[in-house]
């Protein structure tokens, strides 16, 4: 499977962006999505994770309340819609799959096929 992350941008403190995780090439029924964000001189860190079939969710505490990850199975892409966006936020965010347990979610380890990422910029 390959996966095309896109929509992010620039946007002031307190915006929103909606990212799109598009799938071609296989079925993503047998996954869970996820996007993790990566900032300058930072490591990898979870942001969110969908289970393609049954919709479960998993968010990293500093997103909960603000972030929303969905699915629409007719376009076979993940969304990620962030709304009251912090400077902290600013990071090259990419979409991955994995077929780990939901305890495994959040280790970056866990996913493949890492599409190419899209920039999020939050300035204050």
């Amino acid at each position: 499977v390959q996966l095309q992350a896109s929509g992010g941008g620039l946007v002031q403190a307190g915006g929103s962006l909606r990212l799109s995780c598009a799938a071609s090439g296989r079925t993503l029924s047998n996954y869970a999505v996820g996007w993790f964000r990566q900032a300058p001189g930072k490591e990898r860190e979870f942001v969110a994770t969908i289970r393609w079939s049954g919709g479960n969710t998993r968010y990293a505490d500093s997103v909960k309340g603000r972030f929303t990850i969905s699915s629409d199975k007719a376009k076979n892409t993940v969304y990620l819609q962030m709304n009251s966006l912090k400077p902290e936020d600013t990071a090259v965010y990419h979409c991955a799959v994995t077929t780990g347990i939901f305890s495994s979610w959040a280790f970056p380890t866990q996913y493949r096929n890492w599409g190419q990422g899209t920039q999020v910029t939050v300035s204050s």
